[in-house]
């Protein structure tokens, strides 16, 4: 989500072709961790219902791992723990979104799924071959999340359906654009070391997860769950 951090830029392709597969490779496995997460509270009727019941604290208890494992970036393994506790606590917390959505539309985690990955490829194959300096992406989307979340608070004493469409709608555009952002400093731009990977691969992941999220939304017509 075009967040900078200081290191040892990379200097050679060998060094970036490391940065590249070891991002990739912690997208991957975070990706599987949620899916797993979520899998598992489906198990644990008691477990979901808690994060239904708190999920101001479900979400403290997702984001201490990720801010530790911010801290400890270069630390491994210790880093590498601490962004899949996190992604595995996503999966909790998403965990009840995804059932509802299921239970008005089913099959409509797959479909939404299928599409994130589609978008995903199109957009990380164009920072790829693009000649583009995206450089000034970055400070244009993260001024429209401020301005996604500035609107979903307003939808949530306002609520719309077709208010929370254009939401999901302006969270595929916005999150696309990071994507593209993200995936072009660690291509191209030289902005992370070779050992980054993990801010590099959370960036990414929360790309991905925000646009996955939009996507259900898009699919289940945009209607509020009870």
């Amino acid at each position: 989500m075009g967040v900078s951090y200081a290191g040892t830029l990379v200097r050679t392709g060998e060094e970036r072709a490391t940065l590249v597969r070891r991002t990739y490779g912690l997208v991957f496995v975070s990706v599987i961790v949620t899916a797993l997460g979520v899998a598992f509270a489906r198990t644990q009727p008691a477990l979901m219902q808690a994060v239904i019941e708190h999920p101001i604290i479900t979400a403290l208890v997702m984001f201490a791992p990720l801010w530790m494992a911010m801290r400890a970036r270069h630390s491994y393994p210790r880093n590498l723990i601490l962004v899949l506790l996190f992604t595995f606590i996503e999966g909790l917390f998403l965990a009840p979104f995804l059932m509802v959505a299921e239970k008005y539309n089913p099959g409509i985690t797959g479909q939404a799924g299928v599409l994130t990955l589609s978008t995903f490829g199109v957009l990380s194959l164009y920072a790829l071959v693009s000649k583009r300096d995206f450089s000034a992406w970055g400070s244009f989307f993260m001024i429209g999340l401020w301005v996604l979340i500035a609107t979903s608070v307003l939808n949530i004493f306002f609520y719309t359906a077709l208010g929370t469409l254009w939401i999901a709608a302006g969270t595929v555009l916005v999150f696309g654009g990071l994507l593209v952002f993200d995936t072009w400093r660690i291509v191209r731009s030289g902005q992370y070391g070779p050992d980054d990977y993990v801010p590099a691969a959370v960036n990414i992941y929360l790309d991905l997860l925000n646009l996955f999220i939009a996507m259900v939304s898009l699919l289940g017509g945009g209607r509020r769950r009870s």
